[in-house]
């Protein structure tokens, strides 16, 4: 059985954690399975915007512990980070197409950092989120403390990283540190609708929206104002950007390709 399961269509790639007897815990081959992936669809001009979910009741509970007790497993904390979490965290930051984090279910540990490195965040009304480090006497990875606290503030981010509390969809929205949660029962399909939304949007503009934002976390605002004149005036060379200024003189749907 294949860890990671990939389908595309529409224009979509759908990607799916696919180790639910483990609640879709990581392990080596897991890990470096989704950066493949990942890197196969930022290579694909096919794909125009990414779904990432799990496969049965959780979408990821973190590291398999099974692998970090087992002394003939084991590949220690180092690689995992170095090898396995960190650069599933860079690609999804880095790609320039947008993803979505699909949440299906229970997003703990580095599945929840994961979770919530991805560009838009949606959750069913099922769904928790625990930053279960301290649980286990761990602190947070897989950027967890970078982005928690510039999503929901710092006092916030701190207490739950501390105190390893379980957070609801219904909070985590209330507290912007997801975008929406949405009905169990219409969760594929909205999810499905939000990412068709964004394959046919101009992509090559969505990527560059995401490069800005990543600059911002650490750009003091001057940087910032002279990136958004930069990248700007690169967006304004694109076909894109032609073909929406001639749909709206014509007042007709435009056709972007994502170039």
């Amino acid at each position: 059985m294949n860890s990671i399961q990939l389908k595309i269509e529409n224009k979509i790639a759908t990607i799916t954690l696919n180790r639910p007897e483990v609640f879709n815990s990581f392990n080596r081959d897991m890990a470096l399975s989704l950066q493949s992936i990942l890197d196969d669809c930022e290579n694909n001009s096919e794909v125009r915007a990414i779904i990432l979910t799990g496969n049965g009741k959780a979408f990821c509970a973190g590291q398999d512990l099974k692998e970090v007790t087992d002394p003939e497993l084991n590949p220690g904390f180092k690689k995992i980070l170095e090898e396995h979490y960190n650069p599933i965290i860079t690609r999804i930051r880095s790609i320039k197409k947008p993803i979505i984090g699909a949440i299906n279910g229970v997003a703990a540990g580095a599945g929840a950092n994961i979770a919530l490195a991805c560009d838009i965040v949606v959750a069913h009304e099922k769904v928790s989120f625990i930053q279960a480090f301290s649980l286990i006497g761990l602190v947070p990875d897989s950027a967890g403390t970078y982005f928690l606290p510039r999503l929901i503030g710092f006092q916030k981010a701190q207490a739950l990283a501390m105190l390893g509390d379980k957070i609801s969809a219904e909070e985590a929205e209330r507290m912007g540190m997801i975008y929406k949660m949405i009905p169990l029962d219409s969760f594929e399909e909205e999810t499905n609708k939000l990412a068709l939304k964004l394959a046919n949007m101009p992509t090559k503009a969505l990527g560059l929206i995401k490069e800005l934002f990543n600059k911002s976390m650490t750009n003091t605002l001057e940087q910032q104002l002279a990136l958004e004149s930069k990248i700007q005036i690169e967006a304004a060379q694109s076909e894109d950007y032609k073909e929406g200024v001639a749909a709206f003189i014509e007042k007709r749907k435009p056709n972007f390709k994502g170039r």
